[in-house]
């Protein structure tokens, strides 16, 4: 972040014993770290900016628990600097303990640094019972805050034999959405992740079932390395069973496609001190000696459809992944896109989401996505069949309408200036489609 000045305190930490070196930067840009703020406040961000850029580390901001979920499920950091209250006029801190807590859940070896006010000494200490590695006091010298930083992340919490070599990378494992449904999972996960239980994910296609298999990796004594993956309907692959470190955790895809012979030399060439999660369309069709060794417990990836509440928030996040993948703004939905969002049915779950808020976001204008541009494209059929594309177009807009009612609670005033039409025209097509 480039900031047009200068504090008084940033100028006087540049000397002395914790201060950078001469050229305002780490002497070792390789000891640069990555480092997250969750902060509502702007001024803040602003101030941390200035003091991290000058020790040479790199600084993402995040304005709230959703951005922060949304950026953890993106890419991995170094460092987390996490405020503990957001909801105007609340100093309890609970909002900040509750994420803190979530954070560990999913990676119990994060570096997290809490942000509290000097009234808040109780909050600190009870977010360093809880898990974190230190606190900073507002408002904080930079010198001591760079130093508190570099000192909690490189105290590491993963034991050496568990960290990746130089030059492997571990993909964040971070399942977002606060519904019931995804909460159940999250529960499941932290029961049976440490452990070397094998675990059979199913669920429909797309529904995120390799990410939960990588959650449950993360949640494993084996964190640090890489997960290997292997399609079992593969025969070549098979040979990499055999040769891989031991102890390594495998991601093996579609072994109910296997017949009864293929899974008994499967179960063969398994290895007692590795680790099995299997991905699978019909856990049925594993033979009872497998499941014990790769299928001992099962986990159910949630449809969409059964997570409806979260669909918004996993739109926005697909939304920020994608700008900052195409070098653009992160855009903003209209009241009917996110109207659309919450009642829509997605074909390929959470893949076809995201699929579909990148072809919005590139197809949009000005940093827009309208509810036009998320509806499914109409296939071009032959003259013969018109009268059923005419029938997708229909639906695609009765829909749009239903979902625009349903936002604004049957308010056919504002659910038609979220549509862009007016009163009258509003009333004509809900005649038509008989709402």
């Amino acid at each position: 972040m480039n900031t047009p000045f200068l504090s008084k305190s940033a100028e006087s930490d540049r000397s002395g014993p914790d201060a950078p070196s001469g050229n305002g930067r780490c002497d070792d840009a390789s000891s640069a770290l990555s480092i997250l703020v969750i902060d509502d406040n702007p001024r803040i961000a602003e101030s941390l900016a200035i003091a991290i850029d000058l020790a040479g580390h790199r600084l993402d901001v995040a304005q709230g628990p959703e951005e922060g979920f949304s950026r953890l499920a993106a890419k991995r950091y170094d460092a987390i600097l996490l405020d503990l209250n957001y909801a105007v006029g609340r100093t309890d801190g609970a909002e900040g303990l509750a994420m803190l807590d979530r954070l560990l859940a999913d990676d119990p070896g994060a570096c997290i640094i809490v942000i509290t006010a000097h009234s808040g000494i109780r909050l600190a200490v009870a977010a360093m019972q809880a898990g974190a590695r230190d606190f900073v006091m507002k408002p904080w010298r930079n010198a001591e805050l760079i130093a508190k930083i570099e000192v909690a992340a490189h105290r590491r919490a993963i034991p050496r034999d568990h960290l990746a070599t130089a030059g492997d990378t571990v993909e964040p494992a971070r399942l977002l959405g606060d519904s019931p449904a995804i909460g159940r999972v999250r529960d499941l996960i932290r029961r049976v992740g440490p452990t070397m239980a094998g675990v059979v994910v199913t669920g429909p296609s797309g529904a995120g079932r390799s990410l939960i298999a990588a959650a449950i990796h993360a949640a494993s004594s084996a964190a640090g390395r890489p997960m290997q993956r292997i399609d079992i309907r593969d025969p070549l692959a098979w040979e990499r069973l055999d040769t891989a470190e031991r102890g390594t955790s495998w991601l093996l895809r579609h072994p109910d496609r296997l017949d009864e012979i293929g899974q008994s030399r499967l179960l063969d060439r398994l290895r007692p001190d590795d680790r099995y999660i299997a991905v699978a369309d019909d856990p049925a069709a594993i033979a009872p000696a497998l499941v014990r060794r790769i299928a001992a417990v099962e986990i159910a990836a949630p449809a969409l459809a059964e997570r409806r509440e979260d669909v918004p928030l996993l739109a926005r996040h697909f939304a920020r992944v994608a700008a900052e993948r195409h070098g653009l703004p992160t855009p903003r939905f209209t009241p009917a896109a996110e109207a659309l969002l919450a009642t829509a049915h997605w074909p390929d779950e959470a893949r076809g989401l995201a699929a579909a808020i990148e072809r919005a976001l590139l197809l949009g204008e000005q940093g827009v996505i309208e509810a036009a541009l998320l509806a499914p494209p109409i296939a071009q059929n032959p003259a013969p069949a018109a009268s059923r594309a005419s029938f997708d177009l229909d639906e695609s807009e009765r829909a749009m309408i239903e979902a625009a009612l349903a936002r604004h609670h049957h308010n056919v005033t504002q659910a038609a200036q979220a549509l862009g039409l007016s009163r009258g025209a509003l009333y004509r097509r809900m005649a038509r489609h008989g709402l």
